[in-house]
């Protein structure tokens, strides 16, 4: 039984991610195989790198659809979940999106996509939360031209308003690193959000803020989750400590997420990213949805009704959420951490939501 995994493994998809995710995967598939598969049948994960590009991911899809899988699984980048969930909405296969946030990841209700990572406005929501607690009215962001960036935006601005803070935008398309902090510090914001891509234009952004002694108190901030792979650590050294950003992950793990977190561990030869423990769930989920469908089939209306399971980071199951065209898991756990100054490979929770 074959699903379809669609994962960024080479540039300019961000590889990291992308291997935590399969990872997840993978271990999942095996837990299933070695408990008797579904229905008797063995899952087999068909693997396609996305390469973070949307129309190679569209081209993925149909492939899949011609191979005979029975459910399209993964993503890690936004506007390439958005293009593979109309695609594969529109050949009657399920989709089940790990790991993208976009709130507008369907141009319309689809009855055959689901999402387990939270939306984005869920999660921005609570680092405004957070950057409003820790005393930041007055924030910046770095950004870079994407529908994603553009929708964190806007998330940042309608929750931070109302709430007396203001958020100045610098574009880091035109502006070089050097010119940005000069830019920033014309601006008094407090606080300097990357709203940018990973490696670069980020790390060289981060460099240049913490060498500038004229920025000393301002806080930089990763929402988007960068400073949570290696790679950040390795790129940046101590200038990557207290970066706050969005994981999605329990302060405590269960029974469960104890044991997948060991599994994984010895599986990346690292700490596993909150994007493994998501690959792992999609799998138990679109297991569990698999089984209950029995002659129903995969592409019926009731086919993510049937799909709770207890997940690595508490009971998945899937709902209608408001201004949301995709089935919900509603929510999994959000924290704000941050890499700690003392212990770069030491995360230190800040905020929860």
């Amino acid at each position: 039984m074959g699903i379809g995994v669609l994962v960024p493994l080479s540039r300019p998809g961000w590889v990291e991610a992308g291997q935590h995710l399969l990872a997840g995967l993978e271990l999942a598939v095996h837990e299933v195989n070695k408990s008797g598969g579904v229905a008797g049948r063995p899952l087999e994960l068909v693997v396609r790198d996305t390469a973070a590009d949307p129309a190679g991911a569209v081209a993925a899809v149909d492939e899949l659809a011609q191979r005979g899988v029975v459910a399209v699984a993964g993503e890690y980048h936004s506007v390439v979940a958005r293009a593979v969930a109309a695609r594969a909405d529109a050949l009657g296969l399920p989709f089940l999106c790990s790991s993208a946030v976009l709130d507008a990841l369907t141009d319309r209700p689809r009855d055959l996509v689901a999402r387990i990572a939270p939306a984005q406005s869920h999660g921005w929501r609570i680092y405004a939360d957070f950057l409003l607690a820790a005393g930041h009215r007055r924030t910046a962001v770095a950004v870079a031209p994407s529908v994603y960036w553009s929708s964190g935006i806007r998330v940042l601005r309608d929750h931070l308003l109302p709430r007396g803070g203001s958020v100045v935008e610098l574009d880091a398309a035109t502006l070089a690193p050097t010119a940005l902090c000069d830019r920033l510090v014309e601006s008094g914001a407090t606080a300097l959000l990357l709203l940018v891509g990973h490696p670069e234009p980020a790390v060289s952004i981060v460099r240049s803020v913490r060498r500038d002694p004229r920025l000393a108190d301002v806080l930089i901030g990763a929402p988007a989750g960068q400073p949570e792979f290696a790679e950040w650590a390795s790129s940046l050294g101590e200038y990557g400590a207290a970066v706050p950003f969005l994981r999605y992950l329990p302060e405590c793990f269960g029974p469960l997420g104890v044991q997948v977190e060991r599994a994984l561990r010895e599986r990346l030869g690292t700490a596993p990213s909150f994007v493994a423990f998501e690959g792992h769930d999609t799998v138990m989920v679109l297991a569990e949805a698999l089984r209950s469908s029995g002659a129903c089939g995969a592409g019926d209306a009731g086919f993510w009704s049937r799909a709770a399971v207890e997940g690595t980071r508490g009971r998945i199951e899937f709902t209608s959420a408001s201004g949301i065209g995709v089935r919900q898991w509603v929510w999994a756990p959000v924290q704000v951490v941050g890499r700690d100054p003392a212990a770069p490979d030491n995360f230190r929770v800040l905020h929860s939501g």
